[in-house]
């Protein structure tokens, strides 16, 4: 039996930078992994699918070529080969991972784990085909980074064929004509944004009244008509009620409103893509022999990650939203840094957290939204500023856009900030780090922004919300 110091579940993003972590403040530690390294995010989430867009954005800056004053007759994609591409950057990451492990001397153990009781692991060889290292391990300390699954709908499962989940959508067999996108997140924009760059006619269903409905409302109508105006078909409070397979594709059966008597509808379509949510991966863990505890599927952890057995922990999405790569991997580096008694560890404040959405245009945000921030009973002042106004996204041709920022009148408190636009998910983080240094509505007043540039309208937002702005 081999005998760690701390042994980490899961080599996905929150996994492998707690086990390098670990690592680096002394510790014995082995990471066991049951499929890839990276996880679902880099292997079949987060990278593949913004190498993805990124073929998507190229196409769509080829069909307005002719506004930049460059003329395209003629342009054709290869799917095989935007496929192949994203592949490859997985692959790569992927190889890169497994270098920064052995070069923190992380040993790594391919299978399946479960938990026996008192820091017993048992190991079982894995499905890829790679031999587990070893049937037993004990540690000192165990973090689950065990990750999530997507929502399985009943009568809805993946096929490969008609019925696609994301990895099927990662790397289609062909491209369809029409699809159906199950779920108005971030995941189902992202593809639905793709898909619609390729030519595909598609239908967004979400059974909330918002697409992105964890962003603020604003924002949020914002995203609607922009994707409407791009063509594709959102069809909000809407439900899928059953779905018929005929020849060559399926026929779908909504109802939209909440009332027996709302309305029915009926369509047509290749495909569908399922994104409805995630489940926590904890299944043949063997929780059963801990005193682990669930809560709608994920682990139940207290601020330091730790779960209510001695010595195990959990971070990622297993221990619950946000689902999101770097709140894993911060999780991870704060809970490792607690089992070794480093002072000043602060525990993750979610607020602080950045959320994503990449596709075009592209969604942005941190902090509380402009309804939360009142239901908290703050008294507000709201700047914003049209990226249409700014000279570099003029002169850049991506005027369409906002940049909303929430402020507390009293204290001058940054309580959120809402961007949607070309690149705003490189902006945020200018927010993030003003938030996180407790920053007020004075310093990012009193900060330069270069010019040209859309940061600019960052500062404008602040500007609006104090009656200052200078270009609106």
């Amino acid at each position: 039996m081999k005998i760690f110091d701390l042994v980490v579940i899961g080599g996905g993003p929150g996994g492998y930078v707690a086990a390098i972590r670990g690592a680096q403040l002394g510790m014995s530690v082995a990471v066991v992994e049951a499929d890839e390294l990276g996880g679902v995010c880099l292997n079949w989430g987060c990278i593949p699918t913004k190498a993805l867009l990124k073929s998507a954005e190229l196409i769509d800056k080829i069909k307005q070529a002719d506004k930049y004053g460059i003329t395209v007759n003629d342009y054709s994609f290869d799917l095989s080969k935007m496929v192949q591409r994203s592949r490859q950057v997985a692959d790569n990451l992927n190889k890169g991972i497994g270098h920064l492990l052995k070069k923190n001397k992380v040993s790594v153990v391919y299978g399946t784990a479960k938990l026996l009781g008192a820091g017993k692991i048992a190991i079982t060889p894995a499905n890829g085909g790679k031999s587990a290292e070893s049937k037993e391990l004990q540690a000192k300390h165990i973090i689950i980074a065990t990750g999530a699954t997507p929502r399985a709908i009943p009568g809805l499962e993946p096929d490969g064929k008609f019925i696609w989940s994301a990895r099927d959508a990662m790397t289609p067999k062909h491209m369809p004509k029409s699809l159906l996108v199950m779920g108005a997140g971030a995941i189902g924009m992202e593809f639905a944004s793709f898909y619609n760059s390729l030519g595909v006619q598609v239908t967004v269903v979400e059974a909330l009244n918002h697409v992105l409905p964890v962003e603020d409302e604003e924002i949020s109508n914002f995203a609607a008509k922009a994707f409407t105006k791009r063509g594709i078909d959102i069809k909000l409070d809407t439900k899928v009620l059953k779905v018929e397979h005929h020849e060559g594709g399926l026929k779908v059966h909504l109802k939209s409103g909440s009332s027996p008597a709302d309305a029915h509808q009926e369509l047509e379509v290749e495909c569908i893509i399922s994104a409805v949510g995630v489940v926590g991966n904890t299944h043949s863990l063997g929780l059963e022999n801990t005193a682990v505890e669930l809560e709608n599927s994920f682990i139940k952890v207290d601020q330091w990650q730790a779960t209510h057995e001695a010595n195990v922990y959990a971070i990622g999405d297993v221990a619950g939203a946000p689902c999101l790569a770097h709140k894993a991997s911060h999780e991870g580096m704060i809970c490792v840094e607690k089992i070794n008694g480093l002072d000043h560890v602060n525990p993750l404040n979610k607020d602080l957290i950045p959320g994503c959405t990449y596709g075009s245009p592209q969604v942005a945000s941190v902090g509380l939204t402009e309804n939360k921030a009142l239901i908290a009973g703050h008294t507000l002042k709201v700047g914003r500023f049209p990226l249409s106004a700014s000279g570099m996204a003029i002169a850049s041709g991506d005027t369409e856009g906002l940049i909303k920022t929430v402020f507390d009148a009293d204290t001058g408190e940054l309580l959120g900030a809402h961007l949607i636009g070309a690149d705003v998910t490189e902006l945020i983080q200018g927010f993030v780090v003003a938030k996180n240094m407790e920053t007020t509505e004075q310093e990012l007043m009193h900060t330069v922004f270069a010019h040209p540039s859309i940061s600019e309208a960052m500062h404008e937002s602040v500007l609006d919300a104090y009656g200052r702005a200078i270009h609106i």
